[in-house]
């Protein structure tokens, strides 16, 4: 079966993903974008999911339950108010992980 991609976050963000053919999930609380990732990410029908950088900033304690798991991987995307180097950081840390020191 073939896995999608979704992509969660406040609507003005997200509605363009619809055209390249991404699920799109808006959302207009944390609360509910919560709620949207958990069902998401439970329903084992995406391999990744989108979140914008101030849902994914908000839905730490949801994201925590699958972090262990290869799928679905939870990125986050700059929204419309920005990008605040949400997914640099990450990437800066999982490297640090592995090599030891931030090479980037």
């Amino acid at each position: 079966m073939a896995k999608n991609i979704a992509v969660i976050g406040d609507s003005e963000s997200i509605k363009g993903f619809s055209a390249i053919g991404l699920d799109i999930f808006p959302c207009d609380s944390f609360d509910e974008a919560s709620h949207q990732l958990r069902n998401i990410a439970d329903s084992d029908n995406y391999s990744v999911i989108y979140l914008t950088e101030e849902v994914f900033n908000h839905t730490e304690k949801e994201r925590e339950r699958y972090e262990e798991r290869i799928s679905p991987a939870i990125i986050p995307i700059p929204g419309v108010k920005g990008n605040k180097n949400t997914g640099t950081k990450r990437l800066s840390s999982f490297v640090e992980k592995a090599v030891g020191s931030d090479i980037i």
